[in-house]
């Protein structure tokens, strides 16, 4: 066993004791999340618009934000890529997340400097509960694909870096995982996705890949392509 999985086997059990800790009281743990998002959201422009303020209860929230698709939130998100601040979050967002939604055309979700730990964490809390669970972190020694959009990043008209959310998490992965990381910046940025997979699959069939992650469409056309380049 590698010095990586046997570090993350005592880094597994206690993230997973901490996260059971801080939900064992399910009511509270929601309050508290609720408290937060007042707390910043009442001084925005979406905040005065809905009158949030502190102490407001699950009912009074729930009537003051009714739930809206995009359409309902897109004057919001239209403000917020030119730039100005303070719109549905407190200062600028650190990115756009550029969705190509099945309805209505692209789609910009602000990722903030507040959110975007929760992007990473889940991620990171999965891996570990997988260790903990198992007591296996043999996986962390090998090598690791992560199937993802283009890290290039372009920029709103207001200057905020924009791209696909999985590109931009790329540029947040921990260091310690760098090394095992495939495939290559070069191939990632290949936009392409049919060009794309294929040369993953040339970068990537004779190594000791331990993980693969990715939208299970992509993942499920990696192995095909896999399979039909290597026959096994």
């Amino acid at each position: 066993m590698g010095w990586k999985a046997t570090l993350s086997l005592p880094l597994a059990h206690w993230a997973m004791r901490r996260l059971r800790k801080s939900v064992s009281d399910p009511v509270k743990a929601q309050w508290d999340v609720l408290s937060a998002l007042l707390a910043k959201g009442k001084a925005t422009a979406f905040g005065r618009d809905h009158d949030l303020k502190d102490g407001l209860s699950v009912a009074e929230f729930q009537a003051r934000v009714p739930v809206r698709d995009y359409e309902g939130l897109r004057g919001y998100m239209e403000r917020a890529v030119k730039g100005e601040e303070d719109v549905v979050w407190p200062g600028v967002p650190l990115y756009f997340c550029k969705t190509s939604g099945t309805t209505s055309g692209a789609k910009f979700i602000p990722l903030t400097k507040d959110s975007m730990p929760n992007h990473i964490g889940s991620a990171r809390n999965a891996l570990l509960g997988h260790i903990a669970g198992t007591g296996d972190a043999s996986f962390v020694d090998g090598k690791m694909i992560f199937l993802q959009g283009s890290p290039e990043l372009a920029k709103t008209p207001g200057g905020i870096h924009l791209g696909r959310l999985s590109g931009i998490v790329a540029h947040h992965v921990p260091g310690y995982l760098q090394a095992n990381r495939l495939p290559s910046w070069k191939t990632n940025c290949i936009e392409d996705w049919e060009a794309k997979v294929d040369a993953v699959v040339e970068e990537t069939c004779m190594e000791d890949l331990r993980l693969v992650s990715g939208i299970p469409s992509w993942v499920q056309m990696y192995f095909e392509r896999l399979l039909a380049h290597t026959g096994k």
